[in-house]
């Protein structure tokens, strides 16, 4: 049995990060947008999760970038973004509890939310 304890370090972020992206790159809604969009450059882009949580949940300054650029144009729906969060706060639960897992899933639903709300934005004025 896995013991939980709160996201603290770099090797929790890890975790979380490759946990998350496994299930991504498997789920039936996701995995066709963001492998079309990443193909075999999984590697460079969970360095870049990592570094952009570390940043996030650990005060690190480690992510410099503009998040939401990447997802600009993708094709991603309400469903897209509820699935994720789905998954998020799901591989959250399994492994982590604690203020630092409780404020990663408010910002990613935030992250969520605002992501969605631009590429509505976006695709409205096309």
């Amino acid at each position: 049995m896995h013991t939980k304890k709160d996201i603290a370090t770099f090797q929790d972020i890890q975790i979380l990060v490759n946990s998350f992206y496994d299930k991504v790159q498997k789920d039936v809604q996701l995995a066709p947008i963001f492998n079309n969009v990443i193909q075999n450059h999984w590697h460079g882009h969970l360095e870049k999760m990592y570094r952009f949580w570390e940043t996030v949940l650990l005060d690190a300054n480690t992510y410099f970038g503009a998040p939401f650029l990447p997802h600009a144009n993708l094709n991603l729906q309400h469903k897209h973004f509820e699935r994720w969060m789905a998954l998020f706060v799901e591989t959250i639960d399994t492994y982590f509890e604690g203020i630092k897992a409780e404020e990663a899933k408010w910002r990613a639903g935030k992250m969520a939310d605002l992501f969605e709300s631009k590429i509505n934005y976006l695709s409205q004025k096309t």
